[in-house]
């Protein structure tokens, strides 16, 4: 991808490759151990929710959502929640 660009993949692989961005955003839930460094509150997610985000995105139910809304949040409910405030 680096060097030929997304472009150039065939359209299945663009949506694994949006999904990954995705769940690589996603994987920056506030953690209380960088809540000095981020000025974000650290939340508690269990581990059954995350799964159920990380189900959400790889299934495709998340398509619709910009990679910007997954970074920072705790739960996969928070990303529908940006999402319903700012359009999507």
């Amino acid at each position: 991808i680096a060097i030929l660009g997304i472009d150039e993949l065939a359209d299945e692989d663009k949506v694994l490759v949006y999904r990954a961005r995705k769940i690589e955003r996603f994987l920056s839930q506030p953690f209380f151990v960088a809540e000095q460094f981020t000025g974000s509150p650290g939340q508690y997610v269990p581990v059954a929710e995350t799964v159920r985000g990380f189900r959400m995105i790889l299934d495709g139910e998340m398509d619709e959502y910009p990679e910007n809304a997954f970074y920072m949040k705790g739960s996969i409910d928070q990303v529908i929640e940006q999402g319903k405030s700012s359009g999507n």
